[in-house]
């Protein structure tokens, strides 16, 4: 598997994910931040790694932009609609 510079993977066995900075077909240079704030990078074999899925809250931030549009257009069809006189 090969993996690109700025993708989100992690060790197959769990752990913190790690961006990718660097990669060629066998070694992957990572980095992340570690819990006390520090930052790590390391080379790590291809084989260990697994991608992990797109950020979530991306996804989360376009849901909840589709949610605000549904509800604009769920309250256009709350309100009471106005007969027009004809003369």
């Amino acid at each position: 598997m090969t993996f690109e510079p700025g993708e989100v993977v992690a060790l197959k066995s769990g752990g913190q994910p790690m961006t990718v900075v660097s990669a060629d077909d066998e070694h992957i240079d990572c980095v992340w931040i570690g819990e006390q704030g520090q930052l790590f990078r390391e080379s790590i074999p291809a084989a260990a790694l697994v991608a992990l899925a797109a950020d979530d809250d991306e996804a989360d931030e376009d849901d909840d932009e589709d949610d605000e549009k549904d509800e604009e257009d769920e309250s256009d069809d709350d309100t009471p609609k106005r007969k027009r006189k004809v003369a």
